[in-house]
C-alpha cells in the first residue's frame, strides 16, 4: 500500500472511531473536509505530475510553473478540495491555497469563484496572487 493511501486509511479508520461522537455531523462531508487536505500533502505533487502529462499528450500544456494546492472556503475557512494553479515560478511559489466564493446570479445560475490566494487560512487575511491562474480543479470519490 502507498504511503498516501496509509495517509487516507489511517485518517478514515480514525474519523470512523469517532462517529459516534460526532453523530450530528454528516460523516461524509467530515471525511471529505479532513481527508482533502491530507489528500493534498500526500498526494499533491503526483497529482500535478500526473496533470501535467494528460494536458501535454493532448496538446494543450503548459510552459508556466504549476502546482497542487486546497481549495478553501470563504464563507468558513475549510479545506473543501484541491486544485492546480499555472503561472510563473515566483509567483507560483507565493499561492497558498485557491479561495471559492460560491455566489448565485439572478438567484438561478450558481457560479464559483476560484482565487489563487496567499494563505491557507483566508478567514484570517489572504490577498489575489496576481498573473496566476486555475488550470484544473480535483474531484476525489470517497
Amino acid at each position: 500500500m502507498s504511503r498516501g493511501r496509509r495517509v487516507i486509511a489511517s485518517i478514515a479508520a480514525g474519523v470512523l472511531l469517532f462517529a459516534g461522537a460526532a453523530s450530528a455531523v454528516d460523516l461524509g462531508d467530515l471525511i471529505g473536509v479532513i481527508g482533502g487536505g491530507l489528500i493534498v500533502g500526500a498526494l499533491g505533487n503526483q497529482i500535478n505530475d500526473f496533470i501535467n502529462t494528460v494536458t501535454f499528450n493532448s496538446g494543450v500544456g503548459t510552459d508556466e510553473e504549476t502546482k497542487v494546492i486546497p481549495i478553501v472556503s470563504v464563507g468558513s475557512g475549510t479545506s473543501i478540495g484541491a486544485a492546480q494553479v499555472a503561472g510563473p515560478k515566483a509567483e507560483v511559489d507565493k499561492v497558498k491555497a485557491v479561495a471559492e466564493l460560491s455566489v448565485s446570479f439572478m438567484g438561478r445560475i450558481g457560479v464559483r469563484v476560484l482565487v489563487p490566494i496567499d494563505s491557507t487560512n483566508p478567514l484570517e487575511r489572504f490577498r489575489r496572487v496576481q498573473k496566476v491562474g486555475v488550470s484544473a480543479v480535483i474531484n476525489y470519490k470517497l
